[in-house]
């Protein structure tokens, strides 16, 4: 059964090796991700990588389809993917030595039809951050497109005081959740 990754992100390629998960064909799903009016976070991750896996299922009847979405959340509020620097600097002053959820909900439906769901909710604190820290953070460059604007993968990953939960599920695909919803779609690496 051939297995479709539904997401053009390198991390999710990268994390998806660790589990000898080499997918057939990347095709990501071009969906609208704008949250809902009264959407709360975890609704929101659940539906963007249902409404992917979807879409890009009715592409490849048959195959193994899996896909992820991952939002930072504080409170009710969802951070946006920081595609400017200016969203990224105001992300980052907010986070700034709060405490801070990340929810990645993976998606994957097998070639019987049947759709199988994950969510994976992580904790995170940064240490409070000097605009020295936050421009320090821009200037690495890896905040781009990331939802929160930061990168746990990348240079975050040392303003982090404490974590609760999954590593990978911050990067973009959590490894526990998603190799139990493969086997369950009867896919084995």
């Amino acid at each position: 059964m051939a297995m479709i990754l539904a997401s053009a992100s390198p991390r999710r390629v990268d994390l998806l090796a660790r589990l000898g998960v080499v997918p057939d064909a990347i095709d990501p799903a071009d969906i609208d991700e704008t949250p809902t009016k009264a959407e709360i976070p975890r609704n929101h991750a659940e539906r963007l990588a249902r409404e992917k896996c979807l879409c890009v299922a009715a592409r490849h009847p048959g195959a193994l389809v899996l896909a992820a979405d991952t939002v930072v959340a504080v409170g009710r509020r969802i951070l946006p993917k920081a595609q400017d620097e200016g969203t990224a600097r105001a992300c980052l002053a907010l986070l700034s030595g709060r405490r801070h959820r990340v929810l990645t909900a993976v998606a994957v439906m097998g070639a019987n039809a049947r759709l199988h769901e994950r969510l994976s909710e992580t904790q995170v604190i940064f240490h409070r951050l000097s605009a020295g820290d936050i421009d320090a953070l821009l200037a690495a460059g890896d905040w781009h497109g990331k939802a929160g604007g930061y990168a746990l993968q990348g240079s975050a990953e040392a303003y982090v005081r404490w974590m609760a939960g999954s590593w990978s599920g911050v990067v973009g695909l959590p490894l526990a959740d998603t190799r139990v919803l493969l086997r369950a779609a009867g896919y084995h690496a």
